[in-house]
């Protein structure tokens, strides 16, 4: 569980907006999905469009990865947070560029399963206020809810088949898959 008055946000400077958010429900404890997102390299079994996941220092809140897309984009992952049982925060982008806050969290439910959510508060692409809201409206937003829903349907995979997903396993993305 969270600590009393944490409210899972990222970051006091993420606090006013939006995550972009999907949760989904999984069948088996929240301890073994635990184990799996925590494992070093995690996501080669686990995400569709991940190459691979090359591991530079684990776990812990000092943690931090790459993540090498089919796409042939390359992000990492610096950790900020993390809560033993419960989920982590982490920056992530390209070497360089601005990076976006991912929050990852899982909660028990009574009847033994679980739920994985994944926030995502993107980077802005723009200055322009009215501009960015309709970016974020029209393309990020379902852009980023698409990957999501593939990585969470990824995860639920790895831990109720045992079994690593395929390349595009639940379609493919026009930003993350090969081109």
């Amino acid at each position: 569980m969270l600590p009393p008055g944490d409210d899972g946000v990222v970051g006091d400077s993420v606090r006013r907006a939006r995550p972009i958010r999907v949760t989904r429900e999984i069948f088996a404890p929240a301890e073994l999905v635990w184990a799996v997102i925590t494992t070093p390299g995690h996501l080669e079994d686990v995400h569709p469009f991940c190459e691979h996941n090359p591991v530079r220092e684990w776990p812990g809140a000092t943690a931090c990865d790459e993540i090498h897309y089919r796409s042939g984009w390359v992000y990492e992952r610096t950790f900020t947070r993390w809560i033993d049982g419960v989920g982590y925060d982490l920056d992530i982008g390209a070497s360089g560029e601005p990076a976006s806050k991912v929050s990852w969290r899982i909660s028990p439910r009574p009847d033994g399963a679980c739920s994985l959510a994944i926030s995502v508060w993107p980077r802005s692409l723009t200055r322009i206020g009215g501009l960015q809201m309709l970016l974020r409206l029209l393309i990020l937003g379902p852009m980023m809810r698409r990957y999501l829903r593939s990585v969470t349907m990824g995860v639920d995979w790895f831990v109720t088949h045992g079994e690593s997903v395929r390349a595009n396993q639940f379609g493919t993305h026009l930003w993350f898959s090969r081109r």
